[in-house]
């Protein structure tokens, strides 16, 4: 076994793949870790735009909340209709193809491309900015930290989904139960709290503030749609199992918001500081004893794993692009543990670099954050109005009119991102989605165009025999058993065969060019092959332009073809390669363009008993 399949694990057949299936449980720790884990950031980006007022302004921190919960209600049942009508996976990306068109859909993906990079990105920042909230003797490896934590979570996903969702059970286990407990804790011991004065009452502020804290809330409620884009992962029956996991994942994201955002006024709380705003809630309600380090840990853990959603859904975003011709087939395209591998390592890179430029910050990524997202909700809950209105089936009515609601607040919710956050950093994003778009239309109209040539969709035309042609075969002037098996194979295939060789002055050769070349022609004359052999002379040490001259000179017939067969040494492996010219590559890389020449290769293996 190499050291690649040591790391990721035997090759799987491809009817083991129920193997690395999920279930409802599973789904929850490979699909829905982003949404469970804003409750770290969500609660505290509207806190920081209420405290803007002053402290009594984080009296609004309730409503504010209750009015996220009824969006994700929204968000949670307009997904389990997704679930239902594109069982298929694909999320906005396949509703909004089907029902919006084809620039809609466009426009889908790259917002969620764009997402889902982002979070990983602030999935790992906020992972290690909770264990340096815990330890600050951490702060200063921040960076280092964050790629640690993003190349595990890669490794695993490399794995296969089945297996990164298991390893994440447990983490994830611990963080629901344990934080859940933390928050109840806090209301029925609120004397743990210091005592202070009562908070005055909330400060009259304009419908725009209250807006902006709504908006800037709605982080929270990124990675809901993960499990719509993600149903072929689960286990049959899929829209069952998914639906449910979209349901417990309401239900729970929905409690730890109203919870946090609760005691957060209750004991009296302000963000701010290196300490986050859950990461107070948590001292107050339990102290920092052994079960705030537990949770605090869980908390870390699964933040930095919550990443995993992304990894759970760009690959599968990628490979239906790319079967639509809009991203690079290599994108369709399953590795050993029947994994979309190419989608993983993009998003990998892609999360990596943030990181760095960002110095794993997490509140310079969150004003890029869920423009992404809610501009996929937006069009997701659109498609699902018109694709009511064209199935109508019982109760259309209602659930259009659900997902007219959806839309509306949701594309509220978007514009107000873009006009609060544009100047923090969400340009990037207004400006990463159109070249994403531009960049799926340019791959669309060259695949359109190899398709026209290939005459893909039409059937060929009657196969008939083409002339033989005139082969040409590069050989050195050292004549070998390469050079045996070269002209054994294009004697088999013409009558027309050169051999041609370039010679060149050699400084410390005591035999001149003549000599050699009279010495060569000599011993081709006693070997005798069916082949002419050509002898060139250049003045200067190149191969490849007296062989390319030499073509074009060639005095063939129209129905003549030229094919330049090259022997070529395949060492058996790097280090040997290494010892070789790899001339073979050149010619072949000089020639590959020219359309008056067809290029074929002579290997010839080295079998591993005879290593140098």
């Amino acid at each position: 076994m190499d050291v690649w399949h040591l790391l990721i694990g035997r090759p799987l057949k491809a009817r083991e793949a129920e193997s690395e299936e999920i279930g409802t449980s599973e789904g929850l720790a490979a699909l829905s870790l982003d949404a469970l884990t804003s409750v770290a950031y969500g609660p505290e980006a509207i806190a920081l735009v209420l405290v803007g007022v002053g402290a009594a302004g984080i009296r609004y921190l309730v409503p504010e909340s209750l009015a996220i919960m009824g969006l994700l209600a929204i968000l949670v049942l307009s997904y389990s209709q997704v679930i239902d009508a594109y069982p298929q996976g694909g999320g906005a990306y396949a509703v909004s193809r089907d029902n919006l068109g084809i620039n809609a859909s466009h426009l889908a993906a790259a917002a969620l491309i764009v997402d889902y990079i982002l979070t990983v990105a602030i999935s790992i920042a906020a992972g290690i900015g909770a264990l340096t909230s815990a330890w600050p003797a951490l702060l200063p490896w921040t960076v280092p930290l964050c790629l640690v934590l993003l190349a595990i979570v890669t490794w695993l996903n490399l794995r296969g989904v089945g297996e990164s969702a298991r390893a994440f059970l447990l983490p994830t286990v611990v963080f629901i139960v344990g934080l859940l407990a933390i928050l109840a804790w806090g209301f029925i011991h609120p004397h743990l709290a210091h005592p202070r004065s009562p908070l005055p009452a909330a400060p009259r502020v304009s419908l725009f503030f209250l807006m902006k804290a709504f908006a800037a809330g709605c982080t929270a409620l990124t990675g809901v749609e993960a499990i719509a884009n993600g149903v072929p992962l689960f286990r049959k029956p899929r829209q069952l199992r998914a639906k449910r996991t979209e349901w417990l994942l309401g239900i729970l994201l929905g409690t730890m918001l109203i919870g946090i955002a609760a005691l957060t006024i209750r004991f009296h709380l302000v963000p701010g500081g290196p300490a986050s705003l859950l990461s107070r809630v948590m001292t107050a309600s339990v102290g920092r004893n052994w079960a705030f380090f537990v949770v605090s840990l869980a908390i870390a853990s699964v933040l930095g794993l919550a990443a995993n959603t992304s990894f759970g859904g760009l690959p599968v975003l990628a490979s239906l692009l790319a079967r639509d011709r809009y991203l690079p087939q290599a994108f369709a395209i399953r590795g050993d543990r029947l994994v979309f591998e190419r989608g993983v390592w993009v998003l990998a890179v892609g999360a990596a670099v943030l990181l760095v430029a960002v110095r794993g910050n997490t509140q310079a990524l969150i004003p890029m954050f869920a423009i992404g997202v809610f501009t996929g909700f937006t069009l997701s809950q659109l498609g699902m109005v018109i694709h009511w209105r064209k199935s109508k089936p019982r109760g259309w009515r209602l659930r259009a009119g659900l997902n007219s609601v959806g839309a509306a607040a949701t594309g509220v919710a978007t514009i107000l991102f873009i006009a609060t956050k544009f100047v923090e950093g969400a340009w990037v994003v207004v400006a990463a989605i159109p070249l994403l778009i531009w960049l799926f239309r340019r791959i669309h109209q060259y695949y359109e165009r190899v398709g026209r040539v290939l005459g893909v969709d039409h059937l060929p035309d009657p196969v008939a025999p083409l002339p033989k042609p005139l082969v040409v075969v590069p050989v050195t002037a050292t004549l070998t058993e390469m050079t045996r098996r070269a002209l054994s194979h294009a004697a088999s295939l013409s009558d027309q065969v050169i051999a041609v060789t370039v010679i060149f002055e050699e400084p410390a050769d005591s035999m001149s060019v003549r000599d050699r070349e009279e010495q060569l022609q000599k011993t081709w004359a006693t070997w005798n092959p069916p082949a002419r052999l050509v002898v060139l002379r250049s003045q200067y040490h190149s191969v490849v332009r007296p062989l390319l001259r030499f073509i074009n000179t060639l005095d063939r017939q129209a129905t003549d073809r030229v094919l330049v067969l090259i022997p070529e040494v395949v060492p058996d492996g790097l280090p040997a390669t290494l010892l070789h010219n790899r001339l073979g590559s050149v010619i072949t890389r000089a020639l590959r363009r020219r359309t008056d020449v067809v290029i074929g290769t002579v290997p010839m293996h080295f079998p591993p008993g005879d290593r140098t």
